[in-house]
């Protein structure tokens, strides 16, 4: 016989009898002996206090009418508690009229015996609110074992989103061939930096209602996807080891409305959208257009701009600025500063621009914590 069934057969229920007379308690507990543990209480503010006490309670016989405390007030409190409210509880009593009956039930008791006791009534009645509560039980931990398996499946499945925006992200920054590092730090950086803008400005009158917790973090876990679009611009056009030339830079621009496609092939695919993809869309789209009108590919301007967009350009330029191209070096982050700082109203978005010098120092450790290989090294 193994020990989980030699441990279920051992098991016996206790069961609290409450009464305040000896007699009651006596007969109670010589019925009840031979298969369950019984404790007493002679009062209500005693039951309480071992109900509280007894993690391990299976159900108690309470008595209607007792001294000071009396059965339906003891009931109540013990319903009101969450540490007993889940105990069954079986009033007893001499009375045996309708209306207490009602009054017994409409405080949480599960049944109502009354008195002089019918071994035979009792015994039936507590076998059958045992195997009730006992069935609650194991319904409750079945439920409970479902949501845990729901929530591992859940992060299972956000971790691989992650992995797969990530990779997806990664085969577009590695395309790029005026990109020197071969890893996914831009990518890390710039959700950092946007993340950190969104923390800050979420108390901004402009941004409040747009920046929930939930509304963060689906910027910061789609933004990876700002240049997916690269995917779909010509090798030599993106892999040239130079400065495009005007014609070259016009088929560049056209990766802004790649990315917007393929989150609508998506969102086609799904017959719908969800604040996942349109996050996506919108910061794949619109994180080139500029606060005056002059970006592309539509010459937004202003609050036309979605604001993840608005969060991804100040991002996207800083991290563009302090990092190592094939036709620049890295600038210093003070020179990145400066030259961030004459973008205000015409680049950007002036309040957010104001939020990144309040937090230029964060930005400067973001880069330093995911800094690429070359400038690591230096």
């Amino acid at each position: 016989m193994s020990a989980a069934l030699k441990d279920k057969q051992a098991y016996r229920p206790t069961i609290l009898i409450v009464d305040d007379t000896p007699d009651n308690i006596m007969l109670l507990s010589r019925l009840l002996k031979d298969k369950y543990n019984t404790k007493v209480a002679t009062n209500g503010s005693t039951a309480l206090q071992v109900a509280a006490a007894t993690p391990d309670l299976d159900l108690i016989l309470l008595d209607v009418m007792m001294p000071g405390m009396d059965g339906y007030e003891t009931c109540r409190q013990l319903k009101a508690n969450p540490a007993t409210t889940d105990i069954p509880v079986i009033f007893l009593t001499a009375k045996n009229q309708i209306e207490d009956e009602a009054m017994g039930l409409s405080v949480g008791a599960v049944d109502y015996l009354g008195k002089p006791i019918s071994p035979p009534i009792l015994f039936a009645r507590v076998s059958t609110h045992l195997t009730l509560r006992a069935a609650r039980k194991l319904l409750q931990e079945h439920n409970q074992n479902l949501e845990r398996m729901v929530e591992q499946r859940t992060a299972q499945l956000l971790l691989m989103q992650e992995a797969l925006i990530l990779a997806m992200a990664s085969m577009a920054e590695m395309r790029d061939g005026k990109v020197y590092a071969k890893s996914a730090n831009h990518i890390r950086r710039t959700q950092n930096y946007m993340r950190a803008l969104a923390m800050k400005l979420r108390s901004h009158p402009r941004f409040a209602a747009s920046l929930t917790d939930e509304n963060i973090e689906l910027m910061y876990k789609t933004a990876p996807l700002h240049d997916i679009g690269k995917v779909a611009i010509p090798d030599h056009i993106l892999q040239k080891q130079g400065k495009l030339d005007p014609e070259e830079f016009e088929v560049m621009k056209l990766h802004a409305a790649y990315g917007r496609d393929t989150i609508m092939l998506a969102e086609k695919h799904l017959g719908g959208t969800n604040s996942f993809l349109m996050f996506a869309r919108e910061i794949a789209h619109s994180h080139q257009e500029k606060w005056d009108g002059s970006g592309y590919p539509e010459n937004l301007s202003g609050d036309e701009i979605p604001l993840a967009a608005r969060l991804m350009a100040v991002a996207d330029v800083y991290d563009a600025l302090i990092s190592r191209r094939v036709y620049k070096p890295p600038f210093s982050h003070e020179q990145s500063l400066e030259i961030m700082r004459q973008g205000r109203g015409s680049h950007f978005d002036p309040d957010v621009l104001d939020a990144f010098f309040t937090l230029e120092t964060e930005f400067a450790r973001i880069a330093q914590e995911f800094a690429d290989e070359e400038e690591a090294g230096e």
